[in-house]
């Protein structure tokens, strides 16, 4: 059984003491989310979502942080034991074409939304990172830097880190021009280089600034 105790003997781990008041609270099961690509300037806006298995003995679970912390070794790593062992696990995928019409937050909170309906089970209150969805009707807390303070929302990260970057992955191979594979569609110098050289292509996101900039022909 997880508890707060041994999830935080290691000082950086994220722990289980939000999911544990949920419980006390008689609100379960209890899903974390968290989402991966918000600042991308191209290529989808990813959720996870998970519910953690609390009835077994999670022996890896020390090795959970923010996915923002790991390797990409380690992520893909843990994305196979979160699969197997979560009670349900689940992702939302919102492309650019939507982040253009509704803007990146409710885009992010559409992904979030699906991610949650996604669960072979059912929360009866959700955990999220950073903001809440207004179209999930039941308990939820929006927790600042929850990805690395709550156990179940870490694990969501890095569900939708590794789904999206083997998305981005995949776009690499139709657009192998920007270097999709290596920046996973963030503003690094040599996409930025290939933006402005090549243009936008079909998944960059055109309400971004820097994609605006260079389509108006201001960079």
């Amino acid at each position: 059984m997880v508890t707060s105790s041994n999830m935080s003997s290691r000082r950086s781990a994220p722990t289980a003491e939000r999911e544990l008041l949920m419980l006390e609270r008689g609100l379960w099961p209890v899903v974390g989310v968290d989402e991966a690509g918000r600042g991308a300037l191209a290529g989808p806006v990813v959720a996870g979502a998970v519910v953690a298995d609390w009835s077994s003995d999670i022996s890896w679970c020390h090795d959970v942080r923010d996915s923002k912390e790991l390797s990409p070794a380690a992520r893909e790593q843990l994305y196979g034991l979160i699969m197997a062992h979560a009670q349900s696990a689940a992702v939302g995928v919102v492309g650019s074409e939507v982040i253009d019409k509704i803007g990146i937050v409710g885009a992010t909170r559409k992904a979030m939304y699906a991610a949650i309906r996604g669960l072979s089970v059912r929360p009866r209150a959700a955990l999220i990172d950073w903001m809440v969805v207004p179209q999930l009707h039941i308990p939820q807390e929006g927790i600042v830097r929850g990805d690395s303070l709550c156990f179940s929302i870490a694990c969501a990260s890095i569900i939708a880190k590794v789904t999206r970057d083997r998305l981005m992955v995949e776009f690499d191979s139709q657009y192998p021009e920007y270097g999709f594979r290596n920046n996973k569609g963030y503003a690094t110098a040599h996409h930025m280089e290939r933006l402005f050289e090549l243009g936008a292509c079909p998944i960059h996101r055109t309400t971004f600034q820097p994609v605006c900039l260079v389509l108006g022909g201001l960079l």
